[in-house]
């Protein structure tokens, strides 16, 4: 069987024995030493915390507020001026060929951020995508068309559709036709329209959830309507008042569900449209711009790699702090050694016989025994009266008393 390996351990004190700091001769190098440890101990503690923050920051989605293109385009098929008076050719009516017919298009893209690196665009989003809900209204006679004259999108269930570039609606005909183009934006996170009581005194027409309700507790906070007893509880101002009801004061944690009540969906977003058959449809598509709320990206991804960067950044200054420590290490064997052998060059003889005096209660004290029966005290030590000021006398005689006066002895 194969012995397991041994974990090699790793040093993790750099720091400089006292003696050697001591030294005048390395005084003004040792400063320099401690105040380079003193000035990292601060600069790990600075990046820590913001390594805390950025990760804070990533966990919470940060999201961007980005210009969404939408464009209504129109094209015509099989119209009285394509096909000339004396009309189409055999028209079939079941596959609509020969039929007079127009096709409505809508589309969209998110438009590039100004001055941004290829390498730093987001990749492309599908315009279904970036909408919950679709619903087109042609306004035409019943009488003539009575079906289809309503198209929404998404019938079915949400992830049921593929992504999709655009939406197309084809019908027949070839009379004027104004069309209504109604959307819904899916904004992340969700958007919420403001009642205008609570708006007027926020500042906010439109936000999300946490928006609104981190709005309210700034309005709080700069205000001072915090109890002055209880911090938990909200006083209400002036302003506050008809929007607390009942309520005041209330508990902070109650703050989301009272915002709840001053939330509504947004209002969707009307484009009209106006297709006429008989003239040839323009070139150019018409465009609208749209403000939609989504994820920021691309400062995740710059925020990804600075985590990333970091990680490896870590990983080699752990590298350099174990060379430092082994450094800081074998100095300090160094000082021991000069130390042992100046104090040998300096008396020999004093020098051998304390070492011989010290390895001798070592030995004495690790086989447990010696002339004391395996007790660490040794005769010669008891006979010296400086034995008896060590700091640990008073302690040990202390202990002594209290366990004879325990057990009631005299």
């Amino acid at each position: 069987m194969d012995p397991k390996p041994t974990k090699r351990r790793i040093l993790t004190d750099k720091t400089i024995p006292n003696a050697l700091a001591r030294n005048p001769e390395f005084a003004e190098e040792s400063k320099m030493y401690q105040d380079l440890l003193d000035m990292e101990r601060k600069l790990d503690w600075t990046t820590m915390k913001k390594r805390s923050e950025i990760q804070d920051t990533l966990s919470r989605h940060p999201t961007t507020t980005r210009t969404l293109r939408l464009f209504l385009s129109h094209s015509v098929s099989s119209q009285p001026w394509q096909t000339g008076p004396d009309g189409p050719e055999n028209p079939n009516v079941e596959t609509g060929e020969g039929v007079p017919s127009w096709q409505l298009k809508v589309e969209g893209r998110m438009l590039e951020l100004p001055n941004q690196r290829p390498k730093d665009r987001p990749p492309l989003r599908k315009l279904s995508t970036m909408v919950k809900r679709m619903v087109v209204e042609l306004d035409r006679d019943p009488s003539l068309y009575p079906g289809g004259n309503i198209v929404e999108w998404p019938s079915g269930a949400p992830g049921q559709h593929p992504p999709l570039d655009g939406f197309t609606v084809r019908r027949t005909g070839d009379n004027l036709t104004n069309v209504r183009v109604v959307l819904y934006l899916d904004h992340q996170p969700p958007q919420f329209k403001v009642h205008p009581e609570l708006a007027n005194v926020i500042a906010i027409r439109e936000e999300s959830r946490i928006g609104v309700v981190q709005a309210l507790w700034n309005y709080i906070k700069v205000n001072g309507l915090q109890d002055k007893v209880d911090r938990k509880l909200i006083r209400a101002d002036d302003r506050l008042k008809p929007i607390f009801g009942n309520l005041d004061p209330i508990p902070f944690h109650k703050l989301p569900e009272l915002v709840n009540r001053y939330l509504a969906p947004p209002d969707p977003i009307l484009l009209h449209y106006t297709i006429d058959p008989s003239l040839p449809p323009s070139e150019k598509p018409v465009a609208w711009d749209v403000e939609i709320r989504t994820e920021d990206v691309s400062l995740r991804q710059k925020i990804s790699t600075v985590l990333n960067h970091t990680k490896e950044s870590g990983e080699e200054l752990g590298r350099l702090d174990e060379q430092i420590a082994i450094h800081a290490q074998s100095l300090s064997n160094a000082h021991l050694k000069r130390t042992f052998l100046t104090s040998f060059a300096d008396d020999p003889s004093t020098f051998i016989q304390t070492w011989l005096e010290s390895q001798s209660r070592d030995l004495e004290t690790v086989l447990g025994c010696g002339p004391n029966d395996g007790a660490t005290l040794r005769m010669e030590d008891l006979r010296r009266s400086e034995y008896f000021r060590l700091p640990w006398v008073e302690e040990a005689i202390a202990v002594q008393e209290g366990m004879r006066v325990g057990s009631g002895g005299k």
